[in-house]
């Protein structure tokens, strides 16, 4: 049998395939998926975008739910010599345009379900040469696009792409403050490095059967999916949390042993189970990221999960994870999110560049091979964050997040240095809000805040005035920003004010409407 080395993101389906053909690695909406059945259909496809023109370095988007078309597009992408990026399904036109054209994207991934949004920015795209859809067109008006089912029956053979493990294997677009995402570059060595890294912290073996309802398009869902293969392990996957009571008995019936998810979830979770109790002894893996998981969350969680390791972990998406705090110690350390993932660095240094002392907040560092290359196309953004690091040469990731460190070196978040809004698990720019609520008729002025909030982290906030003539009202403002923004971004408090704050040089103000008002 061949061997197979890690060089690669993709090896590792390769790996797992050629020594666990006939193991389950994905069980989709109670469906199972061998690991030999995962390679072939990507093969299938991997040639077929060789076809239709992707070459190495190609980028290829993929914008889909949580399917099966999904992860197989992932892994076509990779071993045609692609970079695959991919789209959240709740993303609009103007943001899917917007990503498609940055990237240069070659060929679009989709669903049929999405025909709706995805047919009316395609005039408007000139650099894609395919459209490949899975499932039924909503529309007869799309000749030029392909079913993803004929495109797997192709039978060409795909050719061996030379790519090295220097090459770009994702582009993850992440909110930006200037209201357009962002693209994260991510080579195949940072991917294999924090797939790695992340294995070895959670202790995880191939055994192990991980639940997946977070977004592939988010990095903390797509790492569930590269660990599981890269284990030979099985990734349960399902298409999102909306449905509790579903996601429950699935993890009854496949016997889940690891559950990844965000502080919303978990405050749902506690408030089903003040209700009638939930119970999962299979589970040994509880992990938490996105935002802070309250501490007294953690006891709580133990009645439902008893027999699991509880993870809180802090991480961006410029280098995938930042630290863990070892679950034997989260009652020791509260509010903790513990020390550097294996084979990284972190340290802090005051706002003049200089270390700081043991409990005295900073701005936090990162160094290791997790750290991404840059921003697509972003020279200025990527040295606002990538630093001359200590060693000739090297740079270093700089967070613009303050924390500060104990004298045994676990680190505790102070606060952000910018006003990205983390909500649900992802980030919200402000400015894109904005945008939004400043091209409806009869407002005035805009301006979005983040407030926290138990259940969601922070919660978007949006302050109005209006136009003197308009009859707007708070729900009618709510139902057009739920036509334009994805539902994570949508405003949860909309205040209709008179007039908002204003600095000297006549900018609005949000520190003083933070200050006017309750959080």
């Amino acid at each position: 049998m061949r061997e197979f080395s890690q060089r690669l993101l993709h090896d590792s389906l390769l790996a797992s395939a050629a020594r666990l053909p006939d193991r389950t690695a994905l069980v989709i909406e109670g469906a199972p998926h061998t690991y030999s059945q995962l390679l072939e259909d990507a093969r299938r496809l991997a040639a077929s975008l060789q076809r239709r023109g992707v070459q190495r370095g190609d980028r290829v988007a993929i914008y889909m739910d949580n399917t099966w078309p999904c992860v197989v597009s992932i892994f076509a992408v990779l071993l045609a010599g692609g970079v695959f990026l991919l789209v959240n399904p709740q993303t609009k036109a103007a943001k899917l345009q917007f990503v498609l054209d940055d990237s240069d994207a070659k060929v679009l991934l989709t669903d049929g379900h999405l025909s709706g949004i995805f047919l009316s920015v395609l005039p408007q795209l000139t650099k894609l040469s395919a459209v490949i859809c899975s499932g039924n067109l909503a529309t007869e008006s799309a000749s030029s696009v392909e079913s993803f089912d004929a495109v797997l029956q192709e039978t060409i053979a795909a050719q061996p792409i030379a790519v090295i493990p220097l090459d770009l294997a994702a582009l993850i677009y992440t909110s930006g403050s200037t209201g357009n995402p962002k693209g994260v570059m991510q080579t195949h060595q940072s991917m294999v490095f924090a797939v790695g890294s992340l294995i070895e912290y959670l202790r995880l073996t191939n055994e192990h059967r991980i639940l997946c309802v977070l977004p592939l398009a988010f990095d903390y869902g797509l790492y569930q999916l590269l660990m599981a293969i890269q284990l030979g392990a099985t990734l349960v996957l399902e298409r999102s949390f909306t449905y509790p009571a579903q996601i429950f008995q699935r993890m009854q019936e496949q016997q889940v042993t690891v559950f990844p998810a965000v502080p919303t979830i978990f405050a749902m979770m506690l408030s089903t189970h003040s209700r009638a109790a939930l119970y999962f002894p299979s589970v040994t893996r509880v992990t938490n990221t996105a935002a802070a998981l309250p501490d007294d969350h953690v006891s709580r969680l133990r009645q439902i999960f008893p027999n699991a390791l509880i993870y809180k972990m802090y991480g961006l998406t410029e280098c995938k994870r930042v630290s863990y705090l070892e679950p034997e110690l989260v009652d020791g350390k509260p509010g903790s999110v513990g020390k550097a993932i294996p084979g990284t660095e972190i340290f802090l240094l005051s706002h003049e560049g200089q270390p700081v002392s043991a409990g005295e907040a900073g701005i936090l560092y990162v160094r290791g091979p997790h750290v991404m290359r840059g921003y697509w196309k972003r020279p200025d953004l990527s040295a606002q964050m990538l630093k001359q690091g200590k060693y000739p040469g090297e740079q270093v990731l700089c967070t613009h997040d303050y924390f500060r460190m104990d004298k045994e070196g676990f680190l505790y978040f102070v606060g952000r240095s910018d006003d990205i809004i983390k909500t649900r698990g992802e980030k919200v720019s402000p400015v894109e809000v904005e945008n939004v609520l400043h091209g409806i008729d009869g407002i005035r002025e805009a301006a979005v805040v983040g407030v926290a909030d138990e259940v969601l982290g922070q919660a978007v906030r949006a302050y109005v005035v209006l136009e003197p003539s308009s009859t707007l009202n708070e729900k009618q403002i709510r139902a057009l920003c739920m036509t334009r923004l994805e539902n994570f971004m949508v405003p949860k408090d909309i205040i209709i004010r008179s007039e908002l704050p204003k600095t000297a040089t006549g900018k609005i103000s949000k520190k003083i409407l933070l200050d006017q008002e309750p959080i």
